[in-house]
């Protein structure tokens, strides 16, 4: 036996045992991508060198034997650096998609395509599973959603982008009332949340699934938040919200409305009768116009929370702002009979931050556009409002990334209205209490959303208004937090390796993979929507929840294109604990095709970081030696003989997708 030490503890090694089959024995992490004990060694991929303390030199483990009395690093930063290097090496060339650029979009990060695979089969609760595990609110973000997965869905390269959002709807719609979580036994902590807005709501919502209870305190009369005033009837029914909300309190979650923070409450006397506080006060303070007269505006958030479910007639109407909300006023102003509804922004329609369907839907009901124009003040003259305007043109480019309007010199003119409602933004509205940024937002640590002691923070009034799912998003991520500071979970800050192929709009059709046989071509299923003359009349829902079987045939359009080892790739795996970068050390991906020819296997050379395990599996262990390396340097390749598909008889096999440490080769469908 051999004597010697790792990390300066002692051990023993067999004449036929390595410095990594010693420290995998005794439970010391030392990462490789290259080691099979199947067969015989490799040695190609560096990432589990450890160093010789003796001599200075690194030594890959899994083909290096331990001397006599020597002395090795395992977990120095020296070793660890060295290990970030190898992997950031490989990274290098590596070309995937570990997951699906629309789960990336996804702020909430929702498995994407597995709930969209589920609704594909018709396993409709399966998805609704899924996507709950993410979205506690799937009822309201599947109809007001502004679809970032969608943005930068693959399929947008050969037409439209998968209707996934709807996949959402519908599978709420139908299981909602009927699913429970599995609800663990209540803990003895509990956290008190102010506001029962998304934000608030979700990370009650991810306690509980954690045994820990919440009361929420809502100062308005209702929980909801902005999906209850701030967003119309038409886009989302109120009697679906109240259904959603239900499914909280049934979980347990306590509601206490009519407490506002600051009169009932404060801060600190909730995080001295409770384990952990949540601020997640939403962004409730009106933007100014910066402009003469202002007051005699309505304030968007604040019309829309007197109007969005009805009202009296507003009359001629002027929006200002290019935002969301000016879409639901001016949309909203529609429905309430006005005769005529204008929409003024500063910038140009290319610049407004409003979803493009949301500008498009108010063009169809009537809203007329005056880009390019900015309001200087307002006066009453008469029972009559008159906002003067001044034209504008772009400049460069300012800190948002948008062009900067610039006043024209004496283009002003005037519009009359009987109701002016300045829409340009919202702000939090916090007490001293709050430590402020810049910006005017609550300060918190991002890794964890902690305030200060044991006051966390999450939502708009951290990042400032945005929409549901990232408030959603952000409930949880404080949840994460809080169950940290109180010792009931140990999972980390999301930290995830994602190499990705790029975006769809610098790729062609022929850089597309299909890993099914039945991707549909079909064009996207649009939606069935009120008609128009119905639209402007009414507050009813403006579109209906497509059918199961629109949806199945919609999931037939869906590409699949994240790797299918993403849940057991190494490289992916050792490369997020050694912390290395994606992007750390610039290098030429390889462009080799996909090869799937074969009827169950997928051959993917751009993942392929020619670690020789598939070469030595099929030669030593099935003995049949039908991959080899073609090429040298960086052009090398593993293949079959003459470019030929491996042969059909290999589905029967499958040892070198087995061994494969990273899904270079793979089933086309997970066995």
């Amino acid at each position: 036996m051999t004597k010697f030490k790792i990390d300066g503890k002692e051990f023993e090694a067999g004449p036929e045992q390595t410095i990594l089959s010693v420290a995998e024995t005794n439970g010391i992490y030392i990462p490789t991508l290259c080691y099979n004990e199947t067969i015989s060694r490799t040695t190609s991929c560096f990432v589990c060198v450890v160093k010789d303390a003796k001599t200075g030199r690194f030594l890959p483990s899994c083909s290096a034997y331990p001397a006599e009395g020597g002395e090795y690093e395992s977990s120095s930063e020296e070793v660890a650096d060295m290990r970030r290097t190898a992997l950031e090496l490989l990274l290098s060339e590596h070309a995937g998609d570990c997951e699906a650029p629309c789960t990336i979009a996804c702020p909430a990060h929702a498995k994407v395509e597995e709930y969209v695979r589920a609704g594909r089969e018709g396993e409709f609760l399966e998805s609704l599973k899924i996507i709950k595990k993410r979205i506690p609110l799937p009822m309201s973000i599947g109809r007001v959603c502004p679809r970032f997965c969608e943005k930068d869905c693959r399929k947008n390269v050969t037409g439209n982008a998968v209707a996934i959002n709807d996949f959402k709807r519908l599978a709420a719609d139908l299981f909602y009332d009927s699913y429970m979580e599995e609800l663990p036994p209540l803990t003895d902590k509990k956290v008190a949340i102010i506001g029962a807005g998304p934000a608030g709501l979700a990370t009650a919502y991810h306690l509980r699934l954690n045994g820990v209870a919440a009361k929420i305190f809502e100062k308005k009369a209702k929980p909801g938040g902005m999906l209850r005033y701030g967003i119309p009837e038409f886009r989302l029914p109120k009697a679906i919200l109240d259904q959603e909300i239900a499914h909280f309190t049934e979980m347990g979650i306590e509601i206490e409305c009519g407490k506002e923070l600051g009169t009932d409450f404060t801060l600190t006397e909730l995080s001295s009768k409770f384990d952990a506080v949540v601020a997640a006060i939403g962004c409730w303070k009106p933007g100014s116009m910066y402009a003469e007269g202002e007051e005699l505006a309505k304030k968007g958030i604040e019309w829309l929370e007197i109007n969005n479910c009805g009202g009296e007639n507003p009359g001629r109407t002027i929006v200002v702002g290019g935002g969301n909300t000016a879409m639901d006023c001016a949309r909203t102003a529609i429905r309430l009979g006005a005769p005529t509804v204008t929409c003024c922004y500063r910038r140009t329609e290319n610049e407004m931050p409003a979803e493009a369907i949301e500008v498009h839907e108010a063009k169809e009901e009537g809203v007329k556009f005056e880009f390019l124009t900015a309001p200087l003040g307002i006066r009453q003259e008469n029972n009559q409002l008159i906002m003067t305007c001044q034209r504008m043109e772009l400049g460069e480019p300012d800190a948002s990334g948008r062009h900067k309007p610039i006043p024209i010199a004496g283009s002003e003119y005037e519009i009359e209205a009987d109701t002016i409602i300045a829409a340009i933004g919202q702000s939090t509205d916090a007490t001293e209490e709050f430590g402020l940024n810049k910006y005017g937002n609550v300060r918190v640590d991002l890794g964890n959303f902690l305030m200060i002691g044991n006051i966390f923070a999450a939502g708009d009034c951290v990042s400032g208004a945005a929409t549901v799912v990232e408030a959603v998003a952000a409930g949880r991520k404080a949840a994460l937090g809080i169950l940290r500071m109180l010792k009931l979970t140990d999972e980390k800050p999301e930290r995830t390796i994602n190499v990705s192929r790029g975006h769809w709009r610098g790729l062609s059709k022929n850089d597309l993979v299909f890993l099914r046989d039945d991707v549909s071509d079909e064009e996207r299923t649009p939606l069935d929507m009120l008609p128009l003359e119905k639209r402007v009349s009414t507050f009813e829902e403006i579109s209906r929840t497509m059918k199961p079987e629109e949806i199945m045939a919609e999931g037939k359009r869906c590409i699949e294109c994240s790797c299918t080892a993403k849940d057991d790739c190494k490289l992916k795996e050792h490369s997020e604990a050694c912390g290395a970068r994606v992007d750390a050390i610039p290098g030429k991906k390889p462009t080799k095709s996909y090869d799937t020819r074969h009827p169950a296997i997928i051959h993917d050379k751009m993942k392929c970081i020619k670690c020789g395990i598939c070469v030595k599996v099929c030669k030593e262990v099935v003995k049949a030696n039908l991959l080899s390396a073609k090429e040298r340097g960086f052009k090398t390749e593993i293949a079959a003989a003459y470019g030929l598909p491996l042969p059909v008889s290999c589905t029967e096999c499958g040892e070198c997708i087995e061994a494969c440490p990273v899904g270079a080769l793979d089933w086309k469908i997970k066995k």
